[in-house]
């Protein structure tokens, strides 16, 4: 598991970016395999997310994760909310109850967690490239803005995630993003007539221009990192006819003052 050094910092919540280590799944999903959507044996996934719940916290809830869509939807869970046993569509969590783990599953996609130390409000966002296009870290943002949380006071950790080294694209999806801004030019670069996407570097702008200043950012790649972290790319690159996922989390704890 790897912490966020700004997180650490904060008394009041647990949370934790997990490698693909650990856990009980064999074979292409060995071994702390946590998509529930894969087609990995899901009392495997179970016990894997068993034991990543204990990490965090072994007296608290399960944790809450939702059907990944690659939107721009988000689900806020507050005292009100009403759990269900079919899981929600949406690509972001936000809470404010403690001893909820929320998590966002990812394999080369963007992971974020955040959490104003304020409100005591705490986040979770799975950022694709289609995803982040459509706003998905603006509109949770803008939610927490609304509900009297100051950028200011909002600290984001961004985890493990494919690098731009990693992400070749065609010139269709280059012009795709250049026709809704001429500023997404600087994301893409072309080295030896082929075209890379800076998704983590697109996904740090969009949270600067929501005036988010404390941002750290664990530089991994999760492509080359195939001892340790799962890649949807990866796995495609190798014939593999699917993957497993990794997880991220964060939790308020019980003893906020």
């Amino acid at each position: 598991m790897i912490k966020s050094k700004k997180l650490s910092l904060q008394n009041n919540i647990s949370h934790g970016f997990f490698d693909k280590n650990g856990g009980t799944s064999k074979g292409i999903y060995k071994s702390l395999n946590c998509g529930l959507g894969s087609n990995d044996k899901k009392n495997l996934i179970k016990k894997n997310l068993k034991i990543v719940k204990n990490k965090i916290s072994k007296n608290s809830k399960n944790i809450f994760l939702v059907h990944q869509v690659h939107s721009n939807k988000f689900v806020y869970i507050d005292k009100n909310f009403k759990f269900k046993k079919t899981k929600i569509k949406a690509d972001a969590i936000i809470t404010n109850l403690r001893k909820l783990p929320i998590a966002v599953l990812t394999a080369d996609c963007v992971p974020l967690l955040l959490y104003d130390n304020k409100k005591n409000v705490i986040a979770v966002i799975h950022a694709g490239w289609k995803g982040a296009f459509k706003g998905i870290i603006k509109k949770v943002v803008s939610f927490m803005l609304k509900n009297k949380s100051k950028p200011e006071n909002i600290i984001v950790a961004i985890g493990p995630c494919i690098s731009q080294n990693s992400y070749n694209v065609k010139e269709d999806f280059k012009k795709k993003f250049i026709k809704k801004s001429k500023k997404n030019k600087m994301f893409f670069k072309i080295k030896n007539q082929i075209i890379y996407f800076d998704l983590l570097s697109y996904v740090k702008f969009q949270l600067k221009s929501c005036k988010i200043s404390k941002i750290d950012v664990i530089k991994i790649d999760t492509f080359n990192e195939k001892n340790n972290f799962f890649s949807a790319r990866r796995s495609l690159k190798l014939k593999h006819d699917d993957y497993g996922r990794n997880i991220s989390i964060i939790m308020i704890n019980s003893n906020f003052q």
